[in-house]
């Protein structure tokens, strides 16, 4: 019995096959530089909240070390569009250091972007992340894990927040923050308090989890109270008196963190802020609020951009409340046409 045959290859059959298994040994080998790396990296979310709460502690530690030490070191680093001087310190550097450099070795494929800016060789004695007691004490353990391809995570980092009013010993509006964006989206925030008689970190992950200490909190008083910048007040006060009313109050304070941080615990009813404002001082103070169920935009209504290719600056002023936010943003859409 003849079992012999003749078998024609179809040459565009054997290429296509061939490049098939070039490309899947590429896929499961991946060199460095390889366009699959950043497509196959996970990240866990949930262990990533934990390292943004380990960093943003460390780097409060850190400043207050500056102060203890009296090791401040103030410097320029130029002007607001308004004429104010931005002072840069030890204390920002040295928590850049510990923040940065600790979320980035343990994240290598996710990109970080802090005010600061710290070689890694100009960072010494950096120390490990330890967060395992940190799961514990927060009820983070709780929470479900999620996964998310790294190329779509940006983290932004203020390595200190008010660097300002802690140069005037106004520590109180000092805070250390972490935030996560997916996609552009601010999805986990953290804000630490260095000082006070005990630190005190709040942390939010919208739709999942947050501080046992926040709440769904609606303005502790009926008479408006409206939170502005003291250090760049622009013509915020005219522009909030149009908006909320001419009676309403108007607390200047420092720091991004600190204001959004009022907003969120009820205190005042809004932040309003009408000049420029960098991301990595707002993201934090977003997630927040949004986790809420808060507003929090520019002044025209808009969400916030935070992927790492957007402007790290934002023109278009902000407005934080838990209540009335489209009112209000009408209102200030009507205004500023006047302006």
């Amino acid at each position: 019995m003849h079992l012999g045959g003749t078998v024609r290859l179809n040459k565009i059959g054997v290429a296509v096959v061939c490049g098939i298994i070039i490309v899947m040994i590429l896929y499961m080998s991946p060199r460095s530089g390889s366009p699959f790396d950043s497509a196959s990296a996970k990240v866990n979310l949930r262990r990533l909240l934990l390292v943004s709460i380990e960093a943003a502690e460390k780097g409060g530690r850190e400043v207050v070390k500056v102060i203890n030490q009296a090791n401040l070191k103030e410097e320029s680093k130029g002007e607001t569009k308004e004429g104010v001087k931005v002072p840069v310190t030890n204390a920002d550097y040295k928590s850049h250091c510990v923040m940065y450099y600790g979320i980035k070795n343990t994240f290598p494929t996710v990109k970080v972007i802090s005010e600061e800016k710290k070689g890694e060789n100009e960072c010494q004695h950096l120390p490990p992340m330890e967060i395992e007691q940190l799961e514990k004490t927060t009820g983070i353990e709780n929470l479900a894990d999620f996964e998310a391809n790294s190329e779509h995570v940006t983290v932004w980092i203020d390595p200190l927040d008010a660097t300002k009013e802690y140069t005037e010993g106004l520590y109180q509006y000092v805070t250390t923050m972490v935030c996560v964006a997916y996609q552009g989206n601010p999805i986990i925030g953290v804000i630490h308090k260095p000082f006070g008689p005990e630190p005190k970190t709040t942390w939010a992950w919208v739709h999942i989890g947050m501080s046992k200490h926040l709440n769904h909190n609606k303005p502790k008083s009926d008479k408006k109270v409206v939170m502005i910048s003291k250090s760049h007040p622009g013509k915020v006060k005219t522009l909030v008196q149009d908006v909320f009313g001419e009676d309403t109050g108007i607390v200047p304070a420092g720091g991004a963190g600190y204001k959004a941080l009022e907003v969120a615990t009820g205190n005042v009813t809004a932040y309003l802020h009408n000049t420029e404002i960098s991301k990595w001082d707002v993201c934090a103070g977003d997630v927040i609020i949004s986790a809420l169920e808060g507003s929090f935009s520019t002044l025209d209504g808009n969400d916030l951009d935070y992927s790492a290719s957007s402007d790290p600056v934002n023109k278009d002023g902000i407005l934080a409340t838990l209540d009335k936010a489209d009112l209000y943003i009408q209102k200030l859409k009507e205004i500023r046409k006047t302006y």
